[in-house]
């Protein structure tokens, strides 16, 4: 059983995005069984957004005695410490035995899709064959996530590998960390960039008010110059999905090994 722990305030459109997620997962992955979960979702796991410990106690209830209940993937790109210790707690407050995957971030689908977003805001072309860019409006790109300088670290690997299918310089920050978009934009400019770019290397649920309120402000300091989440490359989420889930035993039939609390 694989349970994708949505982030952020439950809404019909994160309901929307997890449940292609899960659909693409599955296609590629047979035998797969995902259930949805919200972390801020409704404790009792029912209704439109049932939430995570809710789901998990389910899970148990169906699936008794078994050593392997649930392997809990969140829907994060990158490691946001404060959304990964209430997914945490949910897990220890559940019955179910549960193993916690890593968030889907990095990866190169994620750098693939960020590069999307850029040409569709006229930021960046791409040869439609191969995507591989042949011209770019901006020469410099800031790849914002939400996180803290952990969640930026690791976006830095996702930013290595947009700089190489743009031939630009990349830099990642923190939307909640304060002067991080800034001080990444100073950066930029001292070595030669001068047309710069927001791009957010987020999935889309995690884009909570706060994190919305900071990326419009990074995109009012560029200029107005920044792209949407990925939210909308669901794809890439999901190849992300299936890649943690295909090297779990108990979410592939057949297999079987020792799963962690």
């Amino acid at each position: 059983m694989l349970v994708l722990a949505v982030p952020g305030t439950p809404t019909a459109a994160a309901l929307s995005l997890a449940e292609e997620v899960v659909s693409i997962a599955r296609s590629e992955l047979a035998g797969l069984d995902p259930r949805i979960a919200f972390v801020d979702g409704e404790d009792s796991g029912e209704g439109e957004f049932p939430g995570l410990r809710g789901v998990l106690d389910q899970v148990a209830a169906d699936r008794p005695g078994e050593d392997t209940s649930a392997v809990v993937v969140p829907l994060l790109a990158g490691p946001e410490a404060s959304v990964l210790r209430r997914i945490r707690q949910a897990i220890a407050d559940s019955k179910a035995q549960v193993e916690l995957t890593d968030v889907l971030g990095p990866h190169p689908l994620l750098a693939e899709a960020v590069h999307v977003r850029l040409a569709e805001a006229g930021l960046a072309r791409a040869d439609r064959a191969r995507l591989f860019t042949v011209a770019t409006a901006a020469d410099g790109i800031i790849l914002a996530t939400v996180g803290g300088e952990e969640a930026a670290q690791a976006a830095g690997v996702t930013g290595l590998l947009l700089a190489a299918r743009l031939a630009v310089p990349v830099l990642a920050a923190a939307l909640d960390e304060d002067g991080a978009i800034a001080h990444a934009a100073e950066q930029l400019r001292s070595s030669g960039s001068g047309k710069l770019a927001l791009a957010p290397c987020l999935i889309g649920p995690e884009t909570r008010p706060p994190a919305a309120a900071h990326r419009r402000r990074g995109g009012r300091l560029l200029g107005g110059r920044r792209t949407r989440p990925v939210s909308g490359r669901r794809q890439a989420g999901g190849h992300a999905v299936r890649r943690r889930a295909r090297h779990h035993p108990a979410l592939v039939p057949g297999r079987a090994g020792p799963v962690k609390r």
